[in-house]
C-alpha cells in the first residue's frame, strides 16, 4: 500500500514538474528539484533540478503556417551576415533586421548567412532554423 502510495504521488508530482517546467528554466529547475528531493532525497534534488532545467529550457517548436510563411517568403536583395554561429536558443545579434509574421505576431523572423530562422520578436531568440 505504502508503495503504491508513493509511486503515485511521485506519478502526480513528475507530472506538474513537467508541465510547469516549459514555462522556464527556473520554473523547472526548481520543479525537478523539489519531485527530486521527495522521490530521491538530496541527491534526487541536484538531480531532478538538472533534469527540471533544461526541461524548461525547451522551446516550443513555431505553428507549421508559420514555418511554411518562412519558407516561401521571397528572399531579399541584400544578404545578411554575421560572424555569430545561428543557434536555436541564442538571440541574433542586434545589427540583423527580424520582421513579424503578419498573421502570427508571436513570430518573427530574418535570413541570416542564408539560413531562414524563426525568431520571438521581444528576445530575438531563435525558436527554429528552417532547413
Amino acid at each position: 500500500m505504502r508503495t503504491k502510495l508513493i509511486g503515485t504521488a511521485t506519478a502526480v508530482a513528475l507530472a506538474s514538474t513537467f508541465a510547469y517546467a516549459q514555462s522556464s528554466t527556473v520554473t523547472g529547475a526548481a520543479g525537478g528539484a523539489a519531485t527530486g528531493a521527495i522521490v530521491g532525497g538530496p541527491v534526487g534534488a541536484a538531480v531532478g533540478g538538472i533534469v527540471g532545467g533544461v526541461a524548461g529550457s525547451l522551446i516550443d517548436p513555431p505553428p507549421q503556417k508559420v514555418v511554411t510563411y518562412v519558407q516561401q517568403v521571397p528572399a531579399p536583395t541584400t544578404k545578411v551576415v554575421v560572424k555569430e554561429k545561428v543557434v536555436v536558443g541564442q538571440p541574433l545579434p542586434e545589427t540583423v533586421v527580424v520582421t513579424p509574421i503578419p498573421d502570427d505576431p508571436k513570430y518573427a523572423y530574418a535570413i541570416v548567412n542564408q539560413q531562414r530562422v524563426i525568431v520571438e520578436p521581444s528576445s530575438r531568440k531563435v525558436i527554429q532554423v528552417i532547413q
